[in-house]
């Protein structure tokens, strides 16, 4: 059987550091926002090329704080990607702002920096983006419109740990990058966890202030905060594997090129461009008879995933609460897209096993 994703074996090379690093933390009897925690941002921060980095608890919290930190009026409008997660809605709505969907390109699947001018109001006070499947956003127009209207650009990088436009690295274009550590992502902890870049010493200390009960100072509180730490063991694992970021990358392109020169054109496959440094969080094929696919494929075993198979505006959450529910682009995708195997653990017999059954489907 070929695992869509398995942690233990993703994580194995790591052990013995891990290991290392928990005793070290274990024994330094500090537990919160400490010495690891500090090491990691300072680490993350230098990868990145960014003047700051803020740990937190969770990838939602770092676009939830992002958002908070501009301290925006409520009922503000926000612009997301009508086919993001929903982790990235949900962070405006828990700011009390209203979500403004954007249909993606169908190619890049990323928001169509072509269709958001439209979608922007006198009430719209920011830009969401998400470099979605480890792919970087079309940046230069969408910096241009939030420079034309003002606006603030929030970056949700979830998926795109080391990904570049242009040569730079998603999370440095706005005001806020904002990262997901959640295991399976290709800077995974072992748990929850999450960090927010920024490049303006005054916002990464309202992150920092809001990250901490609204505090600058130990019982005394500025401000209505949160509890959003990166936890001390997390940052020890995290400072072990962003040491070898590059090399999951590396590894993960290596298996995406074989997809891409294997796989035979029935299947959709991600669209490549010089201006663009893919890191492949996910691989994902699109094929009009996808529910099919995927089941052919297990029986074959293959394991596979979707992500995501529900468009956010069709999710029981939300009904009731967005001006429109009608994103022809964003279900299309949600209706064909397929995850194959792509984890730093798998091999290339294991792709070209795969690229060998797809192209009997």
């Amino acid at each position: 059987m070929i695992e869509y994703e398995s942690l233990a074996r993703l994580n194995a090379p790591f052990f013995e550091e891990y290991s290392k690093n928990f005793d070290k933390v274990l024994k330094s009897g500090w537990y919160i926002l400490g010495t690891s925690v500090k090491q990691f941002e300072e680490e993350f921060a230098a990868y990145n090329k960014a003047a700051h980095c803020i740990g937190l608890a969770s990838g939602l919290d770092a676009i939830t704080l992002s958002i908070g930190a501009f301290n925006f009026e409520k009922g503000s409008e926000i612009i997301v990607p009508s086919n993001t997660y929903i982790a990235t809605i949900l962070s405006v709505m828990q700011n009390n702002m209203k979500p403004v969907l954007v249909e993606p390109d169908i190619h890049t699947y990323n928001i169509d920096p072509a269709k958001i001018e439209a979608a922007i109001t006198s009430k719209t006070k920011a830009i969401v983006v998400v470099h979605l499947y480890g792919k970087a956003c079309d940046m230069d127009p969408i910096i241009a419109l939030c420079k034309k209207y003002n606006l603030k650009l929030i970056e949700d990088c979830a998926q795109s740990h080391g990904a570049t436009y242009k040569g730079k690295f998603t999370g440095t274009f706005g005001e806020f990058g904002a990262f997901s550590f959640y295991p399976t992502k290709n800077l995974g902890a072992l748990g929850d966890a999450g960090a927010v870049v920024c490049n303006d010493a005054s916002l990464d200390k309202i992150i920092r202030r809001l990250r901490n009960y609204g505090s600058d100072v130990k019982y005394y509180n500025e401000v209505v905060g949160y509890n959003s730490r990166l936890d001390e063991v997390q940052a020890a694992f995290l400072s072990v594997k962003l040491k070898r970021l590059d090399d999951i990358n590396a590894h993960k392109r290596s298996l995406a090129a074989l997809y891409l020169k294997g796989l035979k054109s029935d299947f959709i496959k991600p669209v490549v461009h010089v201006d663009y440094f893919d890191v492949y969080h996910i691989f994902n094929i699109r094929h009009q008879k996808r529910d099919t696919l995927k089941e052919y494929l297990l029986k074959n075993d293959i394991k596979t995933e979707i992500h995501y198979p529900v468009s956010p505006s069709k999710q029981k959450a939300l009904q009731g609460m967005l001006d429109k529910y009608d994103f022809p682009i964003s279900e299309e995708i949600h209706r064909t897209t397929l995850s194959l195997p792509i984890s730093f653990f798998h091999t290339a017999d294991d792709v070209n096993k795969v690229i060998e059954v797809m192209n009997k489907f």
